[in-house]
């Protein structure tokens, strides 16, 4: 092995582990060298190019390379593929921007191909710099071998896929109303309108609608969107309901509205005199007057009647909802359940009111081409109500509106003919499917998604758009004769003509001769919603089922896929779809959900705030390690947000690598000091750490083989946010306890036979967290491992750590007796340094007495046993362990009042004061049987906690304690060990001052303290001997400073500020 610098700059030593990757081309060789395993199936998500990678896309590719790296590992063959979503929205609003396309017609007079030969221009803007930083951030996935969406293999798929929907009569054309982008001139699926909501004002209206049989009364609506008045078509009341007619006194006009609904125009009822009662049924059927005359003549053919419907409510508005079908899904949804309308009314002009681009109609004239969402054209409607005299109230209200994830314009609601899925007749399917998968964590399976599912509609796939994959529908002009083509093979057999681009520019003008007669068929002009594409992924990916037919039902379902919680509505919503359609089975085995990554204040990153830092920034600053164990070891990877702090990345470093990284160089160098002072080689033999008789060595020996075990079992389970804290656990357990517990004996202080004990065992847990980190932690662990194996035989050093399998536990190192042991030990030290820190009395004092009390004799036995070790690491001179708790202990409950009120509701107020009663002989029988009986009612663990506390004088001592034990420290300092503590001080000064000026154990050098304070001089003379037991060498006084030619000297401060100089001079 190679000696280990002081000092490391991780993200530096990333670098050079890349380059070395790449020289041996590591990932390759590592999918080569597993062929012929199980395979482990993985899909991965495919992003968008035209935006650079954030920290939301480092955390999912992190947990995607840490399962499929723990997946190779242990022994499955991983083919890992990146995806390119190139079509859709996201790529056509970039074009819009650059061209300042607004309409249809902008994109018609430009040209379709001109149009796509843009979006295709800017498909991969950005997939240099993906490729650069997932690279970075150590992730092993094919990039250069990757499928696009916009790929003719990929799209072929597509409509494979479409096709055999269609066979099993899963899609058909409709009328329907969606969220529909005025910005994007296209609608959008239900779970895109979702995802972005803001608080908007609005004017919210109360309009009159005058009754046909009787000019005098009016029935009362109320809207928030008045530019949908022009298109209204019904009244719609809850026929259960309570209605009044009354007599507005003030007004002089006769109303009916809900009964319950007065307060949205009167402040008291002498305002108004009730004239009727009634029931919404008896209001059903009445005809009114249209609020405009545009589109009067429907009223003979049913429209302009009150209808009934169960989802109008008297908590809000009139209790009577203005029904615009057009414009809103209740609307719609009851104007076809009572014959208003019907599904295939598509051309009926007030149903199409408003144009593609938000616009309204011709038909509309006083507001003819006026954009409906602008705010002037809310208020001519309005001046135009009151002309006419029927806006009774008008206001503004603040209210959740969605917007157009895309364009960040207000959606409208809208009626659009579309190509839809059948999803409603499928939902038990989809229901079952979801049960067969395993979610992390499984809330949003069994709550969120499984709530999304129950209540699914009909998917709209179509798209009135130009970049895309054509919707593969030929049909004759009078829509009697449809043809679905499922290959290009299908198409050039029908059609005659061979294309090698799906594209619109390279299909649409394709035309099929009818087969009854019906003259040539033509393709309809839409495109799919790109999320039907990613859905279909799984088998356009392969070109399924035009190759690889027989690898992909090998690997399909996919054993694991991971995402954010925003894919719920998303890409693991369409990809259930369409399996559950195509093979009724579920796409994905097991599937881990990571919530959102937010800037440090909590809202969304935001490029224009610049409230976070630029990922690969950070990177260079701290490396990728760091980062990536920050993300895993978050709340995130359970769907819980991270709020990004830049310094957790940097704690990373501090508090695990740096710790590890020390451990691993302390290894080395005594390894290398322990060669020299044998002259042999050090050769690991697990026999020789096996054969160890240390505690502290079967200890960290039993926890490293618990660890393994624990990671195999929860890796399995992929629950990486238990895995990883045990992990780093461990490797605080490594590097705070056994090391520095035993750096003597790693320096050979018990001589060398011990010291190779200690050092097997140091070898074989370092090589072990090694390979084990190695899926998280890639860059590091690489970077150890290619110092550490050289000590192995030639024939068991692998090119990578990452061709290393991973580690199956010993069994005959575990020892769950000793790990019990050692925790305990661990706690009382915890303790105890609790109470020096409490009581200001630092470590570096040496303190008499430390008492531990407890009933638990086994407890006692273990800390015993570890007697030497409590003593050395809390600096005391005596432990006392006793079980006397009638001596020492005072025992009282307390009870969980929340919980104890909710289960023992009246019952809770008599018992509560005989919960501070129980005697302490009650609490210790409750303490062993973990339950006990008031007054009939079963008490637990769960609804009572014990608290311990000292009894005696706290003056000169500070308990510390938990349920189990309860621990004493003695504050009392006498002069000996005042003075041991000084002595203690100087070894610690100097030892910092040796790794300082670079020097090694064994270098030749003399060592020189020099002070003018007496006691401080007194307190090292009287130490001598324990100095030179700890450091190896003699620290001789100096009547005066520092000569010139020291080697190293620094003042430093001992008792007093500046109160002492040390220096080394060369021998």
């Amino acid at each position: 092995m190679e000696e280990v610098p002081q000092k490391i700059d991780f993200s530096g030593e990333e670098s050079k582990v890349l380059k070395y990757w790449d020289d041996i081309k590591a990932f390759e060789t590592s999918v080569k060298m597993s062929e012929g395993k199980p395979e482990f199936s993985f899909y991965d998500g495919p992003p968008f190019a035209t935006g650079l990678p954030h920290y939301g896309h480092l955390l999912t590719g992190t947990i995607k390379d840490t399962i499929t790296r723990y997946a190779h590992q242990t022994g499955h063959h991983v083919e890992r593929r990146f995806g390119w979503d190139c079509h859709g929205l996201p790529i056509e609003f970039e074009i819009d921007k650059l061209y300042g396309v607004k309409t249809k017609e902008d994109v018609l007079k430009m040209g379709i191909p001109t149009y796509n030969q843009h979006c295709r221009s800017i498909v991969m803007k950005y997939s240099h710099e993906w490729e650069i930083v997932v690279n970075r951030m150590g992730r092993w996935i094919d990039m250069k071998n990757n499928y696009k969406t916009m790929d003719t293999s990929f799209m072929e798929s597509v409509w494979w896929v479409f096709q055999e929907l269609y066979k099993k009569d899963l899609v058909y054309q409709g009328f329907k109303v969606m969220p529909y982008s005025i910005g994007c001139t296209t609608p959008l699926s239900n779970f895109e309108a979702s995802s972005n909501y803001k608080d908007v004002s609005d004017p919210a209206c109360v309009v009159s609608f005058q009754t046909q049989d009787d000019e005098k009364v009016s029935i009362l609506a109320w809207t928030t969107t008045p530019w949908t008045l022009p298109s209204n078509l019904a009244l719609t009341v809850n026929p259960k309901m309570e209605y009044i007619k009354i007599n507005d006194i003030k007004r002089n006009q006769i109303f009916i509205l809900g009964k319950n609904r007065t307060s949205i125009l009167y402040k008291s009822e002498k305002e108004y005199t009730v004239l009727e009662t009634m029931k919404g049924s008896d209001l059903i059927g009445k005809k009114y007057v249209p609020l405009f005359p545009y589109f009067a003549s429907d009223a003979d053919i049913g429209g302009f009647v009150v209808i009934g419907g169960d989802f109008v409510t008297d908590d809000s508005g009139t209790g009577i909802v203005h029904t615009a079908p057009a414009y809103g899904e209740d609307d719609f949804n009851a104007c076809i359940a009572n014959g208003v309308i019907s599904r295939d009314q598509f051309k009926r002009p007030i149903l199409n009111s408003v144009d593609a681009n938000g616009c309204f109609t011709k038909d509309v004239t006083d507001f003819a081409g006026m954009m409906v969402k602008d705010a002037e054209t809310n208020k001519q409607i309005s001046i135009y109500l009151k002309n006419k005299g029927r806006m009774v109230n008008s206001a503004n209200l603040v209210h959740s509106y969605p917007y157009c994830w895309r364009s960040d314009t207000p959606l409208i609601y809208k009626a659009v003919g579309s190509w839809f899925v059948r999803v409603e007749s499928i939902r038990e399917r989809l229901l079952e499917n979801n049960e067969k998968t395993y979610w992390v964590p499984d809330f949003v399976k069994e709550k969120r998604f499984a709530n999304w599912l129950k209540n699914a509609t009909d998917w709209a796939v179509s798209r009135n758009r130009y970049w895309g994959t054509p919707i593969p529908l030929w049909i004759s002009e009078d829509g009697e004769e449809v043809v679905v083509i499922g290959s290009i093979d299908e198409l050039e057999r029908l059609s005659g003509v061979r294309v090698t681009d799906l594209h619109r520019e390279s299909i649409d003008h394709i035309t099929i001769p009818s087969q009854k007669g019906k003259g040539v068929l033509r393709r309809i002009e839409d495109v799919f919603d790109c999320w039907f594409e990613s859905g279909s992924m799984p088998y356009a990916q392969q070109h399924y089922p035009f190759e690889n037919k027989d690898k992909f039902e090998k690997i399909f379902p996919a054993h694991f896929i991971g995402e954010g919680l925003d894919q719920t509505r998303g890409w693991f919503y369409t990809l259930l779809v369409l399996s559950t359609a195509l093979f009724d089975k579920p796409p994905f085995q097991n599937l881990i959900v990571n919530g959102l990554v937010l800037a440090a204040d909590g809202k969304k990153m935001s490029k224009r705030l610049k409230n976070y830092p630029d990922p690969m920034e950070v990177v260079s600053k701290v490396g990728a390690d760091s980062l990536r164990l920050y993300l895993i070891n978050s709340p995130v990877v359970r769907a819980e947000t991270l709020k990004f702090q830049e310094k957790g990345v940097q704690d990373m470093i501090k508090d695990v690598f740096l710790p590890w990284f020390n451990a691993y160089r302390f290894f080395v160098q005594n390894c290398l000091r322990y060669e020299k002072s044998t002259n042999t080689t050090f050769k690991p033999d697990i026999k020789v750490a096996l054969a160890s008789e240390n505690v502290m060595d079967k200890w960290i020996l039993a926890s490293c083989q618990s660890l393994i075990a624990f990671v195999r079992t929860e890796m399995g389970a992929y629950r990486l946010y238990t895995v990883v804290p045990k992990l780093v656990s461990f490797i605080e357990d490594l590097t705070n306890w056994f090391v520095r517990l035993n750096r003597k004996r790693l320096k050979g202080s018990n001589g060398d036979a011990d010291c190779l004990a200690a050092l097997n065992i140091l070898f074989e847990v370092l090589m072990t967290i090694c390979i084990a980190m190695g899926p998280f932690t890639p860059f590091f662990t690489e970077y150890m491992y290619q110092n550490l194996k050289k000590v192995l035989p030639k024939e068991k050093q692998m090119d990578s750590v990452h061709y290393v399998m991973f580690p199956e536990p010993i069994k005959e190192a575990f020892n769950t007796r000793i790990e019990e042991a050692i925790s305990r030990m661990q706690v009382v030290i915890e303790l105890g340094r609790a109470a020096r820190d409490r009581r200001t009395k630092p470590i570096k004092f040496p303190l008499k007495q430390f008492m531990v009390i407890t009933e638990n004799q086994q407890y006692l036995a273990d800390l015993q046993s570890l007697k030497s070790y409590i003593l050395e690491e809390l600096n005391i001179q005596n432990i006392v362990l006793t079980s006397d708790e009638g001596s020492f202990v005072v025992v009282t409950a307390e009870a969980d009042n929340k919980r104890l009120g909710a289960r023992l509701k009246n019952d809770f107020k008599k018992i509560s004061p005989l919960i501070s009663k129980l005697t302490n002989e009650q609490l210790r029988e409750f303490q062993k049987t973990q339950s006990i009986d008031i007054l009939g009612n079963i008490l637990t663990s769960e609804d009572l906690k014990i608290i311990r506390k000292y009894n005696g004088d706290t003056t000169n001592s500070e308990p510390s304690g938990n349920e189990e034990i309860l621990t004493v420290l003695d504050l009392t300092v006498d002069n000996v060990l005042y003075e041991k503590g000084l002595a203690r001080e100087l070894i610690n000064r100097v030892q910092r001052l040796r790794k300082k000026s670079g020097l090694t154990f064994d270098d030749p050098v003399s060592m020189f303290y020099h002070t003018k304070e007496a006691d401080l001089k007194a307190a090292i003379e009287n130490n001598n001997d324990y100095i030179k037991e700890t450091i190896l060498f003699t620290v001789q006084f100096s009547e005066t400073t520092s000569p010139t030619h020291s080697f190293a000297t620094e003042v430093v401060s001992i008792v007093k500020d500046n109160d002492a100089e040390i220096y080394f001079l060369k021998n």
